[in-house]
């Protein structure tokens, strides 16, 4: 992991991390961990850098280590309801009140920390790089999602969803215009939208709502 640590070890300091802005389908995820401090799971990273086989086995590897953690999402619904960024910080903090254990400090990747936490917060920028517990947060956001795609994938088999996650591949966008949007499509990003043509114009905003 590159970096060093921003911040000292504290009782029960929370990262918090993301997964799934950025494509065109599924729901987004968040996770939440508070990491024992003498219990460092080995091989910990941002889980852009490490490949899909070793985020899969970093999970039992956190799970085991964490003092606790948790795992919450925002459906595509809740996305074109609210925008995806407000969407995200929904997650992140549903994840955070999941935990079984109420963090004294929340650190979060990024430069916004979601509202309504039961403790006090504070964003990084390049946490998932610096700090375990985000780099663990993200591991399981990451995993937590892609497995959940691969599921999504046998209901909707024509989108290749276990392949690109949602994301806007070439083959993504292909099968979107040969089948239309399904149901887990998120009808605000502007490539489903466009496809979505005059049935979208009830459509709820990109920009509509705020975080419940």
């Amino acid at each position: 992991m590159g970096g060093g640590r921003l911040i000292a070890a504290t009782a029960l300091v929370a990262g918090i991390d993301e997964a799934g802005r950025g494509p065109l389908a599924g729901p987004v995820y968040a996770a939440a961990v508070i990491l024992h401090p003498r219990r460092m799971p080995f091989g910990l990273d941002d889980s852009k850098r490490l490949t899909p086989a070793a985020r899969e086995a970093l999970v039992p590897e956190i799970e085991a280590a964490a003092q606790a953690h948790a795992v919450a999402w925002a459906s595509p619904a809740e996305i074109d309801a609210l925008n995806i960024l407000q969407a995200t910080l929904l997650a992140m903090r549903r994840a955070v009140l999941a935990l079984k254990l109420t963090p004294t400090l929340a650190i979060v990747d990024g430069n916004r920390c979601p509202p309504g936490l039961p403790c006090a917060a504070r964003a990084i920028v390049g946490g998932d790089g610096t700090e375990p517990a985000i780099c663990a947060a993200s591991v399981l956001a990451k995993v937590a999602r892609d497995r959940e795609m691969c599921r999504l994938d046998q209901a909707h088999p024509q989108y290749g969803f276990a392949q690109h996650k949602g994301y806007g591949t070439a083959e993504h966008l292909a099968a979107l215009r040969a089948h239309g949007p399904c149901a887990i499509h998120r009808r605000s990003f502007a490539p489903v939208r466009a496809l979505l043509g005059p049935a979208a114009d009830g459509a709820p905003s990109p920009h509509a709502g705020l975080l419940r």
